[in-house]
């Protein structure tokens, strides 16, 4: 165990300090939220959108969703890099727990994504969302769950393919289709019942449920528990998806 924790540690080391000189990435990465919020956010205040909270306390735990589903399902372009220059192939003659290879990418992505969604809602709290601090928190720590379970199985996916030009139209068309049917940007119940009952299928939507519930201060609801325990089950099974595909690569 203290050999795993000290190569995770070093691994993590290493691509946290390839992420802090590249301010660009760290910037970038929040951009398209920041937009949403900016341009989006305005035309939802005073709307009826058939849930508890105000318009911000709707949009604002979307958006940081979005960030971790966005952003890490793409993690996995790293990789083809790496595999592209050799790194991968140097990696696999070293010492290094393949499990610590994984672990340390994925801390990593999470702790990237927590820090775009600590701009992002400190942009929004500008802008007028009011929120519990009980309820922020809790949305910080389900970016960093899904943004994990996400990178895991992006870079499990890229070890599987060659180029780039395969790599993203098969992340497009998962993420796409996540993103509509959890209800990022409006709730579900605005949808025709039988879409209602089709993103009850997408995990997705119990995770944006969830940090709903939290902004709005309910924190032993229904949607929270169900957040709660289909997130857990996510990141376990992909990470544990993301570690055999390491192991079988020698990643």
């Amino acid at each position: 165990m203290s050999a795993l924790l000290s190569d995770t540690a070093l691994i993590f080391g290493r691509y946290a300090r390839q992420t802090l000189a590249s301010k660009f990435q760290i910037l970038f990465g929040v951009l398209m939220p920041l937009l949403y919020l900016l341009f989006f956010g305005p035309l939802l205040t005073d709307l009826p959108l058939g849930s508890r909270g105000d318009s911000w306390q709707i949009l604002v735990p979307g958006l940081l969703l979005q960030l971790g589903l966005f952003g890490a399902s793409f993690s996995g372009f790293a990789i083809i890099i790496e595999k592209q220059f050799g790194v991968v192939e140097r990696m696999r003659v070293t010492p290094v727990s393949r499990l610590a290879l994984l672990l340390g990418r994925i801390l990593r992505d999470a702790a990237l994504f927590v820090f775009q969604a600590v701009l992002l809602v400190l942009a929004a709290l500008v802008m007028g969302l009011r929120a519990p601090l009980g309820g922020v928190l809790i949305g910080f720590a389900f970016v960093a769950v899904l943004a994990a379970a996400l990178a895991s199985l992006s870079y499990a996916l890229a070890l599987n393919v060659s180029k780039a030009q395969e790599f993203g139209p098969v992340v497009n068309a998962l993420s796409m289709p996540s993103m509509l049917l959890s209800g990022l940007m409006l709730p579900m119940a605005l949808a025709p019942g039988w879409l209602d009952v089709l993103s009850h299928f997408m995990p997705f939507r119990y995770l944006v449920d969830a940090v709903r519930a939290g902004y709005v201060g309910d924190y032993a609801s229904t949607a929270m528990l169900y957040g709660v325990l289909v997130a857990i089950a996510f990141v376990l099974v992909s990470v544990t998806v993301g570690t055999r595909v390491f192991q079988k690569a020698g990643a």
